[in-house]
């Protein structure tokens, strides 16, 4: 017999597609009954939504879940998603796991609890990556935060970069229904979100498996249309699927932030080559200098690998001066970590780890250089603001984004938060923060 009081927990690791799957599941749990409790309590099931971009981030989903059945030797344990898509022999030896299950199917992850629960017999067999073909729909019904929510659009990526285990861990490219979309987004602007994030795997691809290379900024048109919706921001997305019509788009509408997020990943085109990157460095240079000739003062964040396989020192430093003359707002700076089952993983001219300590240092300097320089470009202006529902936890100021994703800190009540208010930039407080006032 299943309890009445019954208590689910939920370990979310890696991107905001996961975070989004795992607040739909959540809900799930919620509508049958279920008391969603921490990970670290006691609960009958405990769901861990796996990573697994990184050896790292596989070997932590293997602590995390051997640890919940610690809290609870008579719970049921589950795995789902990426790792267990990419490595099912792998979970599945995981002794404290009763079920796993892929990256498709999350909305039968309940069920499948349950049935164990009941004593029933389940199907652990994990569809073949090649196999997810179909786009499973969940949708976000409660909120636990309303100033900005993730609304997932698409899943899966086809472009098997020599580094990454996604398009095994996630399948071929699926795009969500428009309608769906819509329909997603106008409940949650009536619950009172103010920014909608667009993510997916491949969010760029969004309506190439339909033959539609132009899905998304029509997607982002049809977006203008939602009463109360104010803000709308793009996540990663490639600078291959950027065409002009977006950039007008952006350009022309304030709804849209100004911030795009274009990972460059490397400056040395023999590099890009060897991680099968579908541009050379001379093509991503021309897409942000088109970019910032429509859009001036645009927020151009960016993803670097430090490392990679035959990297030199030469190739570094085409991508340091890249780097500059683009002058990114803000890189997020990865060390190569090689990836069992993918190409990089067997390549040889491996870099010595301290040197990409080296060059990994070199570069997160720069980047608060970079960051700086960017805020400094703002100082004395008066920016729209999207107020947090949380106060800064170190000054216990108001804290916000302006539209091209400068952090801002401010003195108010909190009659501002959810709220976007005019804030006069005043001065930078380090790399990722600038002070500003409010003007009433």
């Amino acid at each position: 017999m299943i309890k009445m009081n019954k208590k689910a927990a939920f370990y979310t690791l890696g991107c905001k597609v996961n975070q989004y799957e795992t607040e739909a599941v959540i809900d799930i749990f919620i509508d049958n009954g279920y008391q969603i409790v921490d990970f670290t309590d006691e609960a009958d099931i405990y769901i861990v939504n796996s990573c697994t971009v990184t050896n790292e981030a596989a070997r932590k989903t293997r602590q995390i879940s051997r640890r919940a059945k610690r809290n609870n030797k008579n719970s049921i344990v589950g795995i789902v998603g990426c790792y267990t898509q990419a490595f099912p022999e792998e979970v599945s030896s995981i002794e404290e796991i009763d079920f796993v299950m892929g990256s498709n199917n999350k909305s039968e992850i309940l069920n499948k609890a349950e049935d164990l629960i009941k004593g029933k017999k389940i199907n652990n067999e994990i569809k073949k990556y090649k196999e997810l073909k179909e786009y499973e729909d969940l949708q976000l019904k409660r909120l636990t935060n309303t100033t900005r929510a993730n609304v997932k659009i698409e899943d899966g990526c086809n472009q098997f970069c020599s580094y990454c285990i996604i398009p095994y861990a996630r399948g071929p490219v699926r795009s969500r229904d428009l309608k769906s979309i819509i329909s997603e987004v106008k409940k949650l602007t009536d619950q009172g979100v103010k920014e909608i994030i667009l993510t997916g795997t491949h969010l760029g691809a969004y309506g190439f498996d339909k033959n539609n290379n132009s899905a998304l900024t029509e997607l982002m048109k049809r977006l203008t249309e939602i009463n109360n919706l104010r803000r709308v921001r793009l996540s990663s997305i490639e600078g291959t699927e950027i065409d002009n019509n977006l950039i007008e788009l952006i350009a022309k509408n304030d709804m849209f932030c100004s911030h795009l997020h274009l990972p460059l990943q490397s400056g040395s085109n023999k590099i890009l080559e060897k991680m099968r990157r579908p541009y050379s460095a001379e093509d991503f240079k021309e897409t942000v200098l088109r970019i910032r000739d429509k859009i001036p003062e645009i927020a151009i964040t960016t993803d670097v690998i430090v490392g990679f396989p035959g990297e030199n020192k030469t190739d570094f430093d085409h991508t340091v001066e890249l780097v500059k003359e683009l002058a990114f707002s803000k890189i997020h700076v990865f060390p190569f970590s090689a990836r069992e089952g993918t190409p990089a993983a067997d390549m040889k001219n491996k870099v010595n780890g301290n040197i990409i300590k080296e060059h990994s240092k070199k570069l997160r300097e720069l980047n608060d250089e970079l960051m700086l320089s960017y805020q400094q470009k703002f100082i004395g202006e008066l920016k729209d603001v999207l107020i947090e529902e949380e106060r800064d936890h170190n000054t216990g100021m108001l804290t916000g984004y302006t539209g091209n994703y400068l952090k801002v800190l401010t003195q108010g009540s909190d009659k501002y938060k959810n709220k976007l208010v005019n804030v006069k930039l005043k001065n930078t407080i380090d790399p990722t923060h600038i002070e500003g006032i409010i003007v009433k």
